[in-house]
């Protein structure tokens, strides 16, 4: 007895420093870029992003000991100013600034810089007018004050073409005249800016400013500079001016948002494999859920007042575009009279879980799930069939003149369509249901010893094998599964999204604002997977156990055309990993 004691204790011993050894030497730290719509939060840039260059001109009054002893008219010079800068952030930047070139006003004491004749005032004083030539450099701390109260409005957006930007700064002051002394001396800057952008790029700008130069009081009169603060003598001599100019940005532009996700862990510790044959089994299971062209999966649309909004019964049991027109005499109308319905009034279907039977039956629902694709015709005995059995003419999702032929959330429904038939469901594999298994373990990469099941398998043990879902679900993976998720310890819940290299953008830099623009969609589609599983009462599992990995380039290469082939349809999708132990 006291050797199988010992034994045991040993053994849990070795158990224990093996397995927090794995778990060090295996622990990975994910580096994500996580897309958000906070409005203050962004990805700073590299060191050569965010450049711009500038110019411009106009006027300045200057503002001495003596200004009062002329008319206003000859205190005002000519202004040029050119210069460099950098944003940091959307709000923060810099600028070096080079300009001049002279000043005019009037002086007490005859110095190189005066110019024509004397004049005397009223009170018997004389004066000379004086021209003082100069140049400055300065470096300048610059605030944007649009985007800091109203924070940053994202790249290529149409917001915020009207912004008002404030820098400060200090600079030295070169005095020259041909023949004359040299001075050099501080220079101090206060500048309020307008700038308007004419293009969502935001490639250049229309600029206005207001700016003040502020001197030491010897400014116009070198002669006593030892004594700055002489009798009448004011502490600043000033340069107050109006210019207008240009300014052009370089790329990169904008900046992306980030954050991390709320409840989300990105530090991946894998389980340790079983050590002793009687230990618990730690086993893995994966499923993939496959979605539309340029559909997310975010949870914001359909939108039905107090219905619930849900992505993943939509890609289980939703029909064709999930909007119906509000007015069905007038539908019926036109289909008689043989009328286009592209203006008619529509309104949103709620999603609603796949698992009943209801009048529809016989619809083709959910995405990849049967063999026959999702849209439905828009023929009218078609429209006819439909409206008899669910009491409503179904519609297509409009943007003017083109229709996307299926649902899709309200951050792409704006985008325009290159080719109608890219946006039609015209073929299925069948890669969400039990069919398209085959498929599934034929073209994508699996980890040894992973149990691969069917999103309709999932579903259906998650919601229930009733109704519409159980024709695609494997009754014995479902079982299977219900004892998974009610007997078993789920340590470990990941999602990992993939989209596709195709995008519609055809405008500029339109290679980054696809990859931007599908990596987005890859994380929705990933956070869709998460928020439905954690939502799912069946799924007892803590919120530190949910992980998204993140990769580093979560986008498919798809070199066909089509968004309807099979390897455009496989690399759109989130691969889910959940690994658990079966006592």
């Amino acid at each position: 007895m006291k050797r199988l004691l010992l034994s045991a204790v040993l053994l849990m011993s070795y158990i224990g420093i093996s397995a927090q050894d794995m778990m060090i030497k295996d622990s990975t730290k994910v580096v994500v870029e996580q897309p958000t719509d906070d409005k203050f939060r962004v990805v700073t840039n590299r060191f050569w992003d965010n450049w711009f260059v500038f110019g411009n001109v106009g006027a300045h009054l200057f503002s001495g000991d003596y200004s009062s002893a002329g008319d206003f008219s000859d205190r005002i010079s000519p202004d040029l100013f050119v210069g460099v800068g950098k944003w940091f952030t959307p709000t923060i930047g810099a600028k070096i600034q080079f300009g001049g070139f002279e000043s005019k006003g009037f002086s007490k004491e005859q110095n190189v810089w005066n110019v024509g004749s004397p004049l005397k005032t009223d009170d018997g004083t004389t004066y000379w007018k004086t021209k003082i030539k100069w140049w400055d450099l300065s470096a300048n701390v610059m605030f944007n004050l649009s985007r800091m109260f109203k924070g940053y409005e994202g790249l290529n957006s149409d917001k915020l073409k009207n912004q008002f930007i404030l820098s400060a700064g200090i600079g030295t002051l070169h005095h020259f005249d041909t023949g004359g002394p040299q001075l050099n001396e501080w220079s101090g800057h206060l500048e309020l800016q307008y700038s308007r952008f004419f293009t969502k790029e935001k490639k250049w700008s229309l600029d206005a400013k207001l700016h003040g130069i502020f001197y030491q009081t010897n400014f116009d009169d070198i002669v006593i500079k030892e004594n700055y603060k002489k009798e009448g003598s004011h502490w600043w001599d000033t340069n107050v001016g109006l210019s207008v100019g240009v300014t052009y940005y370089f790329n990169k532009r904008g900046w992306e948002r980030c954050t991390t996700a709320e409840n989300i862990i990105y530090d991946i510790v894998p389980v340790p494999a079983p050590i002793v044959e009687k230990c618990p089994e730690y086993k893995t299971m994966t499923f993939y859920i496959f979605y539309p062209n340029n559909y997310s999966g975010r949870n914001d649309a359909p939108i039905v007042k107090d219905a619930e909004v849900n992505a993943i019964d939509y890609l289980a049991g939703g029909i064709f575009t999930q909007k119906k027109f509000e007015d069905n005499e007038a539908v019926a109308s036109r289909i008689a009279d043989n009328r286009p319905l592209n203006n008619l009034a529509t309104t949103d279907v709620q999603t609603e879980k796949a698992i009943a039977a209801n009048a529809i039956d016989g619809t083709v629902r959910g995405y990849e799930l049967a063999s026959s694709p999702i849209s439905l015709s828009m023929n009218p005995e078609d429209m006819k069939a439909f409206e008899e059995k669910a009491g409503y003419y179904y519609a297509p999702v409009y943007d003017g003149q083109k229709a996307w032929y299926y649902r899709i959330d309200n951050e792409t429904k704006g985008q325009r369509l290159l080719n109608a038939e890219n946006y039609k469901e015209n073929e299925s594999y069948g890669l969400n249901g039990r069919n398209g298994l085959q498929l599934i373990k034929q073209n994508m990469k699996l980890e040894e010893g992973t149990q691969l099941f069917s999103f309709a398998d999932v579903y259906a043990a998650l919601e229930g094998n009733t109704g519409y879902i159980s024709q695609y679900a494997d009754a014995e993976a479902v079982k299977e599964l219900q004892k998974i998720f009610s007997e078993g310890n789920i340590l470990h819940i990941q999602a990992e999204g993939l989209a596709t290299s195709q995008d519609n953008y055809i405008g500029e830099d339109a290679e980054n604002v696809g990859i931007n623009r599908n990596k987005t969609l890859s994380f929705n589609r990933a956070m869709s997977a998460i928020e439905w599983l954690k939502g799912n009462p069946n799924v007892k599992v803590s919120d530190d156990k949910y992980s998204i990995n993140a990769l580093a380039e979560p986008i498919g290469k798809v070199d066909d055309k089509s968004t309807q082939g099979l390897n455009a349809k496989l690399n759109r999708c989130v691969k889910v990993q959940i690994q658990y132990i079966i006592k």
